[in-house]
């Protein structure tokens, strides 16, 4: 019942916070104006001749933004979770093995050879992200001993190689107009957010999301060990393929649209486990609820606070960054205490 509460007092916030969203920015738009431009939409009417801008801002505009910086706050809190699980460890962040560092090249990679092209840098970013994540889990499976350490290591070796080419790529760009546009993109950003992009990426997400939630009551029993797991007949070996394709598939979506947004799925699934505590089945949903009102508040405010847009990545780390070490102070103090 606690946790239901939570749950529900999380959507709460997260529909305050996409409402304040939808309100806030260089148009201003009234919350009560939002909620007619919706009711209108609902019942297939037309707006009338003085609310002819606020509905294009709202629906063409607005709106896609809000619902992708939704989706990917919570698919990356969600896939922070997944991996922080499987790992056993509270400090594993989404892009452990690789695929932001493999995404960040493919766009940096399209935008060399195809200008900036939307549509070749959201493949080519998608495509090197997930190549990423193979090359490092296939070199892991061709160790002595394929054990979750040696995994996240080939994840290390691999995004450091894919970060030193996205480092040449930025030595040998145009520093007019290709360089800014690979510099821009790493730091992540929702400006150019249409429905197109929503149509693209949006279903991968919510598959990926919804078998995820179907399977997680395995992830209580990997977080027990490889040996107690077999015991209980899971396959070790297999569900851990699946939870990384899976995730990785969802982290290389999002970043393929947006960009590299760090630090959200590091700090969102470990305060989300200090409010729910470490049971998945609550656990899961509960840090994607949260990862969305993040991820919604944080846009929020790199589009209003100053007269340009600032990155999201900047946004996400000048909180994310301290409300870790808050937390890590804290829980050192509760240890001292006891």
């Amino acid at each position: 019942m606690k946790h239901n509460h939570a749950i529900i007092v999380a959507l709460s916030v997260l529909l305050a916070c996409i409402l304040l969203s939808m309100s806030v920015g260089r148009y201003p738009l009234k919350a009560t104006s939002v909620l007619q431009l919706i009711g209108l939409k609902i019942q297939f009417r037309e707006p009338p001749k003085e609310m002819s801008n606020d509905y294009i801002v709202f629906w063409f505009i607005r709106l896609p933004r809000v619902l992708m910086s939704s989706a990917v706050g919570a698919v990356l809190a969600i896939a922070g979770t997944v991996f922080q699980g499987l790992f056993r460890n509270p400090l594993v962040s989404p892009d452990i093995l690789g695929v932001s560092a493999g995404a960040g090249f493919g766009a940096g990679l399209a935008i060399l050879l195809f200008g900036k092209s939307t549509a070749a840098i959201q493949t080519l970013a998608f495509a090197f992200g997930l190549l990423a994540v193979v090359i490092a889990y296939t070199m892991s499976r061709h160790t002595r001993s394929a054990s979750v350490t040696t995994l996240v290591l080939s994840g290390i070796i691999i995004s450091a190689l894919f970060s030193a080419g996205l480092s040449f790529l930025k030595y040998v760009a145009d520093p007019y107009e290709e360089l800014p546009a690979i510099v821009f993109w790493t730091m992540g950003s929702f400006s150019n957010i249409l429905w197109s992009d929503l149509a693209k990426t949006f279903p991968i997400m919510a598959v990926c999301v919804l078998i995820l939630f179907v399977l997680r009551w395995k992830l209580n029993v990997l977080t027990l060990g490889d040996d107690d797991a077999m015991a209980l007949g899971i396959d070790v070996d297999r569900a851990r393929e699946i939870y990384v394709f899976l995730a990785t598939l969802m982290v290389a979506s999002s970043v393929s649209s947006c960009g590299t947004i760090s630090w959200v799925g590091l700090v969102i699934p470990h305060m989300a486990r200090l409010i729910v505590g470490p049971d998945h089945s609550v656990l899961l949903p509960f840090a994607g609820i949260v990862g969305a009102s993040f991820m919604v508040l944080m846009d929020t405010l790199a589009r209003s606070i100053s007269g340009g847009e600032i990155p999201i990545s900047i946004m996400t780390s000048l909180i994310g960054a301290p409300f870790l070490g808050y937390l890590m102070l804290k829980q050192e103090k509760s240890q001292w205490d006891d």
